[in-house]
C-alpha cells in the first residue's frame, strides 16, 4: 500500500522526539516570559489565549497571533508557548490562541472562533499595551488554514501572515487517513478549502514550506501563492532548506533559524 502523504507521523522519523521537545520548551517558555494564560476568548470549549510579552515592550507594541496545527484534532496552545520566544524578541506581543478539536465539533466551529479570537484581540489587546493596527498572524499546517480565514476581507486588520507547512484545499484529505479520524464532509470541502476563497490584497503573505516535506504540501504551497496572487496580494513562497513537517514548527521559536528568521522579519517590517 503506498505511503499516505498527509499522514506526518509517517514521513517525520523524529515525530515523537520533536513533540516532545516542544512540550518541554513551552513548559520553560511559560515559566521565563512574562504571560497572561488561559485568558477567555468566549465561552465555548478551548476559546481561551495566552499572551506573552517582551521583556522591555514599547508602548503599542506590534501584535503576533500563532495558531498552532494538529490537523484540526491534536495539540493544544499549551504545546506551541514557545513561538512566543520569537514573536517576543521581535517586539511584539504573543498571542497563542487555543480551538475546540474535531471531531468533537466541525470546522464552522473552529473557523468561528479563531475569527471571534482575532476580534478579541483587536478590540482588547490596547488594554494589554498592543497596536490592535499592528497585528500579524502565523499558523503551521492546520493553524496556517485556520490563519488564512484571519485576513480575508477588506478591513481584515491583518498586515501580514506567515504560513507555514499549510494546507488550503480540503478535497484531497477526504481519501487520506484523516477520512477515518474526523471525515470531512462535501460541504465542508467546498465552504472551507482557502483556496476557492477571497483574501484581502492588503494582507501581505509569506508561504513557506520545509524543503523536506511531501510533494501535497509543495503543491498546495505553490497553488495558494498563485490564488493569493490572482487577487492582488504581495505573496512570497520559500522553502525552508532541510526541514520536514515538524522540525520547521519547531524552528519557528528559534530567532536565529530559518524560520524564526522569516517570522522575525514579518513581524519587525508590520
Amino acid at each position: 500500500m503506498a505511503s499516505d502523504p498527509f499522514r506526518i507521523r509517517d514521513h517525520v522519523a523524529a515525530f515523537d522526539d520533536i513533540v516532545a521537545e516542544i512540550r518541554e520548551r513551552s513548559a520553560e517558555t511559560r515559566r521565563r516570559l512574562r504571560m497572561s494564560g488561559g485568558v477567555a476568548y468566549g465561552t465555548g470549549q478551548g476559546e481561551t489565549l495566552d499572551l506573552f510579552w517582551p521583556a522591555n515592550p514599547a508602548p503599542g507594541a506590534p501584535v503576533h497571533i500563532f495558531i498552532h496545527g494538529g490537523y484540526w484534532r491534536m495539540f493544544s496552545k499549551d504545546d506551541y508557548s514557545y513561538v512566543a520566544d520569537t514573536i517576543c524578541s521581535a517586539g511584539a506581543i504573543a498571542v497563542i490562541v487555543d480551538y475546540a478539536l474535531m471531531p468533537g465539533v466541525r470546522m464552522a466551529t473552529i473557523v468561528d472562533q479563531m475569527q471571534r479570537a482575532k476580534a478579541w484581540v483587536r478590540e482588547r489587546i490596547g488594554h494589554f499595551g498592543g497596536d490592535p493596527a499592528r497585528l500579524t498572524v502565523s499558523g503551521h499546517s492546520a493553524g496556517a488554514h485556520l490563519a488564512s480565514f484571519l485576513f480575508e476581507t477588506q478591513g481584515s486588520g491583518v498586515k501580514a501572515a506567515l504560513l507555514l507547512g499549510g494546507l488550503y484545499a480540503l478535497k484531497p484529505l477526504q481519501t487520506s487517513f484523516l477520512m477515518d479520524e474526523i471525515g470531512f464532509t462535501d460541504e465542508e470541502v467546498a465552504q472551507f478549502s482557502p483556496m476557492t476563497r477571497p483574501h484581502n490584497p492588503q494582507t501581505q503573505v509569506d508561504i513557506l514550506v520545509g524543503s523536506e516535506e511531501t510533494p501535497p504540501f509543495h503543491a498546495q504551497a505553490d497553488q495558494f501563492r498563485d490564488h493569493l496572487a490572482s487577487q492582488g496580494l504581495v505573496v512570497t513562497r520559500a522553502n525552508v532548506t532541510g526541514r520536514n513537517h515538524m522540525d520547521s514548527v519547531r524552528d519557528l521559536g528559534i530567532a536565529t533559524s530559518d524560520a524564526g528568521r522569516s517570522l522575525d522579519r514579518l513581524i519587525r517590517k508590520s
